[in-house]
C-alpha cells in the first residue's frame, strides 16, 4: 500500500468527511448505481472498490479486507443473500454489511440474512447512507464531533446509466439470454427508478407481466428495446 492510502486509513473522521478512514467494497453490477455510492464515498472519505457480480466479489475479498460492504440482493450469477449469510458468519467478520436493493420488500430478507442493515435505491442521498453506516460503528470510530448532516442528493453521471442500457440492450437482443428476463427486469426496473425514468419502469412492468404470465414476450421486448435505443441514440441517455 502506498504512502497516500496509508495516510487516507489512518487520518481520523471528521465532520465534515465523517466516513475517513473507511473503505468500501459496493457488489453491484448497475455502474449507473455504484457511480452514485462512489461520489458519496468521495464526499465522506471513504475509499471504495467495486464487484460486478458475486464471482468478482469473492476474488477481491480472496485479497482485500474492506470495512465496508454493500451488496446488490439482484446480480448477474445468484442473489447477493448468498454472499451476505456467509460473510455474516465468517471470523473476522467485515464490521458493517449492508444489502441494496430497489425493491424495499427484500429488506426483511436482507437482515434475516444477517446484513447489519439496508439501503433502498435510488441511492444518492448523501446524509442517509453517512447514518447507515456510522449506526453501525462503535463510538470510537465515530466523528470526534457533531456531524454536518449533509441532505445532498448526488447525480451519477450520465455515461454510466448509458453504459448499463447498452449492457442491457445487448441481453435483449441475443435470443440465447431469453432465459434471462428475470434479471433484465430487475436490473433495468432499478436503473429507471434511479434515473427517474417513469416510461422506462411502464415498459420494464410490462415485459415482467408479460414473462410472469407465460406469454410470448416478443411484444414487449420489442418496445423496451425502441425505447432502450431511442435512449442511446439521444445525446443524454434520458
Amino acid at each position: 500500500m502506498d504512502g497516500l492510502c496509508d495516510l487516507i486509513q489512518t487520518r481520523a473522521p471528521t465532520a465534515r468527511r465523517p466516513l475517513l478512514g473507511l473503505t468500501v467494497l459496493i457488489v453491484e453490477d448497475s455502474r449507473f448505481a455504484s457511480e452514485a455510492v462512489r461520489l458519496m464515498c468521495l464526499r465522506s472519505g471513504a475509499r471504495i472498490r467495486r464487484a460486478d457480480s458475486l464471482e468478482n466479489a469473492r476474488r477481491h475479498l480472496a485479497v482485500y479486507r474492506p470495512t465496508v460492504l454493500l451488496v446488490d440482493v439482484g446480480l448477474p450469477d445468484g442473489s447477493g443473500l448468498a454472499l451476505i449469510e456467509m460473510l455474516a458468519k465468517a471470523t473476522p467478520r467485515i464490521e458493517v454489511i449492508l444489502g441494496i436493493s430497489g425493491e424495499a420488500a427484500v429488506e426483511a430478507d436482507v437482515l434475516a440474512a444477517g446484513a447489519d442493515g439496508f439501503l433502498e435505491k435510488p441511492l444518492g442521498r448523501l446524509a442517509q447512507f453517512q447514518s447507515a453506516i456510522l449506526a453501525q460503528l462503535p463510538a470510537d470510530r465515530q466523528p470526534p464531533v457533531p456531524r454536518l448532516l449533509q441532505e445532498d442528493v448526488l447525480v451519477p453521471d450520465p455515461v454510466a446509466l448509458h453504459d448499463d442500457l447498452v449492457q442491457i440492450s445487448a441481453i435483449l437482443n441475443d435470443p440465447a439470454n431469453r432465459d434471462r428476463l428475470a434479471y433484465v427486469t430487475q436490473f433495468l426496473g432499478g436503473l429507471a427508478r434511479s434515473a427517474k425514468d417513469r416510461k422506462l419502469g411502464h415498459a420494464v412492468s410490462a415485459l415482467e407481466q408479460s414473462h410472469k404470465s407465460g406469454r410470448n414476450p416478443a411484444k414487449e421486448i420489442a418496445t423496451l428495446l425502441a425505447m432502450i435505443d431511442a435512449r442511446l441514440a439521444a445525446r443524454s441517455p434520458v
